[in-house]
C-alpha cells in the first residue's frame, strides 16, 4: 500500500510539471500583458509599462520565467523549502493573498451545494431504484433531467426574480391568500402520493394527509405571524424530536431495536433540558462554541446509547449520537429563527433579507447569529441554483447501480434468509451500490476549489472562478498558474483517493505496488 501510494505521488509530480510547464508557456503567449497600456495617451505612458515589464519580468523568456516561478511554487508544495512565493498579479497584488481570498469565497460557495447535491442525489436515485417504474422514479427522474438541462445562469435568474424578490416582497406584508393555500395543499397531496405507493386506497389516504398537513401548517403560521417573528419553541423541538429518533432508529437499526429507539427518545428530553440551560450561554456563541456543542452532544448520545446497551450496543450508541446531533441541530436553528426578525429589521437589510449579489451584507454589525443569518441569505440561492444543476448526475448513477446489485444473486440469498428488506437494502446493497460513485464524488469534491465560473458571476462572488477568468482576460500567467497548482493538484490527490476507497468498499480490489 505504501509503495503503491509513494509511486503515486511521484507520477503526480511528473504530470504536475509538465502540464504546467504546457500551461505557462501557452497563457505567456496568448497575448500582450501591456495591450491596456499601449492604448493610454498620458505623459507617463512609457513609465507604466517599464513597471509591468519589471513586475512580470517580460524581458525574460518565458521558459526561464517558468523555472522562475517554478523555484517559488515549490516552497508552497515542499515543507520547509521556505515561504511560499507564487508571484504577483499584474496589479502588483502577491498571488497567494488572491488566491486566499478567493479559496474562502469559493468553498462557502460551493461546499454546501456539493454535499447537498450528493446526499440528495445519492438518496434520491436509491430511493427511486427500490420504486422502479413508479410514479415516484418517473417524477424524479424528469425533475433530475429538467434541472440538468436547465442553463446554470437562467435558473440563477430565475432563483433571484421568484426566490429572493418575490420572497422579499412577501415578507413586507407576510399574508397568503386562501388560493394559494388550497394550491400548496394540492401539491403537497400529489406528493404525498406519489412518495406513498401501494394501492390506490394508501395514495389516496396519503394524498388527504398531505393536503391537511400542508394547508394547516401554512393557514397556522400565518394566522400566527410566523413569517414575521419565526422560532420553533420547546414544543415544537420536542415534536420534530420524537420524529427523528424514529426516523434515525429505522434508518441505523430498525424500530423493532427497543433499546436503540429508547436510546434516540431519550435524547428529546435531555435537548430540551439543554434549550433552557445553555440559553445564556447561546446568547455568546461562536463558531468554535457550536462545534464543542455538537461534539458534546453526539457523546451523549453515544454515552446513553452505551448504557442502554441491547444485544447489539453498537446500534443503540449509533441511534443516539445521530439523534443527538439532530435534535441540538433544531435548537441551533430555533436561535437562528428568534434572531430572524432582528436581523431583517436591520438598517442595511431594510427588510429584504434573502440576497441576490455578493458574498454579504456591506456595513453589517451584528454576533454569531446575525453573521450566520447574513451568510446564509446570501448563499442560499447559489447553493440551489448548483444543487439543482448536480443532481441528475448522481441520482442517475446511483439508481442505475443500486439496480444492478438488487438484481445480484447475494441480495436473493440474503433475502431468502430471511432478514428484513431494510437490511438487505442498508447493510448489503447500498455499501456496493456507492463503489461506482466513488470516483464520481472524488473528483467533485476535488473540483470544488475550482470554482463554478457561471455562477460567480451571476451572483458576483469573487472566487476562484473568476480569479482565472479574470487573469485569462488579462494574460496575466502567475494567477492562472496559481490556479492551475491549486487545482491540479486537488484532482491528483482526489484521483488517489478515489483508487484507495475503491479498495475499502470492495474488498475483492487491492492497491499493489
Amino acid at each position: 500500500m505504501v509503495t503503491y501510494i509513494v509511486r503515486r505521488l511521484i507520477t503526480a509530480v511528473l504530470i504536475l510539471f509538465g502540464a504546467s510547464f504546457i500551461v505557462y508557456i501557452l497563457t505567456a503567449l496568448s497575448g500582450d500583458p501591456l495591450a491596456d497600456l499601449r492604448q493610454l495617451r498620458t505623459p507617463n505612458k512609457e513609465a507604466l509599462i517599464q513597471s509591468r515589464v519589471e513586475l512580470l519580468d517580460l524581458n525574460t523568456p518565458p521558459p526561464i520565467r517558468y523555472f522562475i516561478w517554478l523555484s517559488g511554487a515549490a516552497k508552497c508544495v515542499v515543507p520547509f523549502l521556505g515561504t511560499c512565493d507564487l508571484g504577483q498579479s499584474i496589479q502588483g497584488e502577491p498571488v497567494t493573498e488572491a488566491l486566499a481570498r478567493a479559496m474562502g469565497q469559493t468553498i462557502s460557495l460551493v461546499t454546501a451545494a456539493t454535499i447537498l447535491a450528493i446526499v440528495v442525489g445519492i438518496s434520491l436515485g436509491i430511493i427511486t431504484a427500490l420504486r422502479q417504474y413508479s410514479g415516484l422514479d418517473y417524477g424524479v427522474t424528469f425533475m433530475a433531467f429538467l434541472f440538468f438541462s436547465l442553463p446554470i445562469f437562467w435558473l440563477a435568474v430565475l432563483l433571484k426574480e421568484y426566490a429572493a424578490i418575490g420572497f422579499n416582497d412577501f415578507l413586507a406584508e407576510p399574508h397568503i391568500p386562501i388560493s394559494a393555500l388550497l394550491v400548496i395543499g394540492l401539491v403537497s397531496a400529489v406528493i404525498w402520493g406519489i412518495l406513498a405507493g401501494g394501492s390506490w386506497k394508501r395514495k389516496g389516504l396519503a394524498a388527504v394527509i398531505g393536503f391537511v398537513v400542508a394547508f394547516g401548517i401554512l393557514f397556522v403560521m400565518d394566522v400566527t405571524g410566523w413569517f414575521v417573528d419565526p422560532g420553533l419553541g420547546p414544543v415544537l423541538i420536542a415534536i420534530f424530536g420524537v420524529g427523528v429518533a424514529y426516523a434515525v432508529t429505522g434508518l441505523t437499526s430498525g424500530l423493532k431495536n427497543r433499546r436503540a429507539l429508547y436510546s434516540a427518545l431519550l435524547m428529546v428530553p435531555i435537548g430540551l433540558i439543554c434549550y433552557y440551560a445553555l440559553n445564556p450561554l447561546l446568547s455568546a456563541a461562536t463558531p468554535l462554541m457550536i462545534v464543542l456543542l455538537a461534539a458534546g452532544a453526539i457523546l451523549v448520545g453515544c454515552i446513553v446509547g452505551y448504557f442502554m446497551g441491547g444485544y447489539d450496543r453498537g446500534q443503540s450508541m449509533r441511534a443516539g449520537a445521530i439523534a443527538a446531533f439532530l435534535i441540538g441541530s433544531l435548537i441551533v436553528l430555533d436561535r437562528f429563527l428568534v434572531t430572524w426578525s432582528a436581523y431583517s429589521s436591520n438598517s442595511r437589510v431594510r427588510g429584504r433579507p434573502i440576497a441576490t449579489t455578493g458574498a454579504s451584507t456591506p456595513g453589517l454589525d451584528g454576533d454569531f447569529w446575525i453573521a450566520g443569518l447574513d451568510n446564509f441569505t446570501h448563499l442560499l440561492l447559489p447553493t440551489i441554483a448548483l444543487m439543482l444543476a448536480s443532481l441528475a448526475g448522481y441520482s442517475r448513477y446511483s439508481r442505475s447501480s443500486m439496480l444492478e446489485i438488487m438484481n445480484m444473486d447475494y441480495i436473493r440469498t440474503a433475502r431468502a434468509k430471511g432478514l428484513s428488506e431494510r437490511t438487505v437494502v442498508m447493510r448489503h446493497a447500498f455499501r456496493n451500490a456507492l463503489i461506482p460513485l466513488a470516483t464520481l464524488v472524488a473528483f467533485d469534491i476535488g473540483a470544488l476549489i475550482g470554482g463554478a465560473v457561471i455562477t460567480e458571476q451571476v451572483f458576483a462572488f469573487s472566487g476562484m472562478g473568476a480569479l482565472f477568468i479574470n487573469a485569462l482576460n488579462r494574460v496575466d500567467p502567475n494567477p492562472i498558474m496559481g490556479f492551475f497548482l491549486i487545482t491540479g493538484i486537488l484532482a491528483l490527490v482526489f484521483n488517489l483517493i478515489a483508487d484507495l476507497a475503491y479498495s475499502a468498499l470492495d474488498p475483492r480490489v487491492r492497491v499493489k505496488a
